[in-house]
């Protein structure tokens, strides 16, 4: 591996990849906009040598949405095609294995709002962050009482199931 090298690059100079799995809703894209406007375009977007995207194809979309002429980018120079393939996909599933630490979010999303910041532009949406300070019934960490029965024959006649395996003879319904 070289020297990973950041310049900027025209934006109608860059090829969207044809086979991109990853879809952008127009929602998403107009997300992403308004994230560049405010924060600035820290997040580069990876190309191939012949120009052609292999991560970043919502940043691309939102530049184009913004009209911006140039954009970071940060070109590969190693890997082989099946590598690059693969490096999209991954590039795309591996960021959705992650969690959150729902203490840690409230905290983040309580700071920012207490100054007034909109939280829109962290892309969580105004449900979801109701739903993260929505204050539930349920326990989960107090342990349920749970009457564990055992199936009873005589509390059930042959005639009370629909349904019977052919090959044991368990009814069900």
């Amino acid at each position: 591996m070289g020297e990973t090298k950041y310049f900027l690059m025209e934006v109608d100079k860059l090829i969207p990849y044809a086979r991109n799995a990853r879809t952008h809703s127009e929602v998403q894209i107009v997300q992403i906009a308004a994230s560049i406007k405010e924060f600035g375009f820290l997040s580069p977007v990876i190309i191939s040598k012949d120009n052609t995207i292999l991560c970043g194809h919502g940043r691309y979309y939102a530049a184009q949405k913004l009209g911006l002429e140039k954009i970071p980018c940060i070109q590969e120079e190693y890997l082989t095609e099946a590598q690059k393939r693969a490096y999209i996909l991954a590039d795309n599933k591996i960021s959705q294995n992650a969690g959150w630490d729902e203490e840690l979010l409230k905290i983040e999303i309580a700071d920012l709002q207490g100054e007034d910041f909109d939280v829109s532009l962290t892309g969580f949406e105004d449900y979801e962050i109701t739903d993260l300070f929505a204050v539930h019934e349920e326990h989960p960490h107090e342990e349920k009482q749970v009457e564990n029965k055992e199936y009873d024959e005589e509390e059930f006649g042959d005639e009370e199931f629909e349904h019977e395996c052919p090959r044991c003879g368990f009814k069900y319904n």
